[in-house]
């Protein structure tokens, strides 16, 4: 597949993590503090692009497509939707992680890749020396704050939760259109002028693939059914993320233009208006920080100063 490579200096790799094979690239000296940082929906490991490079001249960044997204294998289904749980994608970077030699870590996650992020702290606590979350809210309370505001702005999950194959088909029939509406509606100008050309190209290249385009819907459904009753039994269990947890969110992404998902947090967790998403993070984590990013959803490709200039200092345990 001829497309252009947006990351000089990187190495690309593919490597066996047991259920799937995870193709990533990685950047920076041997001996730097590793940092994985893990991408969303519908995009691949390219989305970070613009910070990836910078972010290479401190750290050993690893970047990594999901499983079914992108040049990773794309496993078959399991029972319960299980196969694309976040638990699942998550024991998928910890091994990914341990294979390129690294036990401990700090994690950078957008959209998915943040449900992922901190799946995996909650799970694997040790693991993480810093976890970073990049425009979501804790898939418990997506849901329980799904009013009528908050179901406009996120159709998409109930949508591609639906049963296979509709809304495979749907998209399938159209996924170039469905695609760039995706991208555009989510950011803050509500068009495809934040997005590098070549970094569209990969993300068209993959999308429409028919195996992939099941494997983001069982992402999907997974979210729905066993992610958001795993969310439910962390909290009524009392476990929370052991690390420093830093939740960045656009000004005009989801949770802030959704607007309810802040407000549940906002009412359950003793927070203000100002918090923001902020708010609904603290029943999952203790030691928590964040800020407003002027952006859309897009964080690392609508605003990539302010996002390197929110996580360096994170990450460097300087904040």
């Amino acid at each position: 597949m001829d497309l252009p490579d947006l990351f000089s200096g990187f190495a690309a790799e593919t490597i066996d993590v047991g259920e799937a094979r995870l193709f990533c690239r990685v950047g920076g000296r041997d001996d730097a503090p590793p940092v994985v940082l893990v991408h969303g929906y519908p995009q691949t490991h390219v989305e970070w692009h613009r910070i990836a490079g910078a972010l290479a001249q401190d750290f050993r960044i690893v970047l990594p497509d999901l499983r079914g997204y992108g040049w990773s294998s794309v496993p078959p289904d399991r029972p319960g939707h299980a196969a694309y749980s976040k638990r699942t994608m998550a024991e998928d970077i910890v091994r990914l992680m341990e294979k390129l030699g690294h036990v401990h870590f700090a994690y950078v996650g957008h959209d998915r890749g943040a449900r992922v992020g901190y799946r995996l702290a909650l799970d694997h606590p040790g693991r993480l020396s810093r976890l970073a979350l990049l425009d979501i809210v804790p898939t418990a309370a997506m849901w329980s704050g799904m009013d009528a505001r908050l179901a406009m702005k996120v159709y998409h999950w109930l949508f591609l939760a639906q049963p296979a194959p509709l809304p495979e088909t749907l998209i399938g029939s159209r996924h170039a259109a469905y695609l760039d509406h995706t991208l555009a509606s989510w950011t803050k100008a509500r068009d495809l002028s934040a997005f590098d050309r070549g970094a569209l190209a990969h993300y068209h290249a993959f999308f429409g693939v028919p195996e992939r385009l099941h494997a983001t819907c069982e992402d999907y459904r997974a979210g729905a059914t066993i992610d958001r009753a795993l969310d439910e039994e962390t909290l009524a269990a009392g476990r929370t993320i052991g690390c420093p947890t830093l939740v960045l969110w656009g000004s005009s992404g989801i949770p802030a233009d959704g607007g309810t998902a802040s407000d549940v947090g906002t009412m359950e967790d003793g927070g203000t208006v100002e918090d923001g998403p902020l708010a609904a993070w603290r029943s999952f984590a203790d030691d928590l920080r964040g800020a407003p990013i002027d952006s859309g959803h897009f964080l690392p490709e609508e605003n990539p100063e302010a996002t390197l200039a929110a996580l360096v200092p994170f990450l460097k345990g300087e904040d």
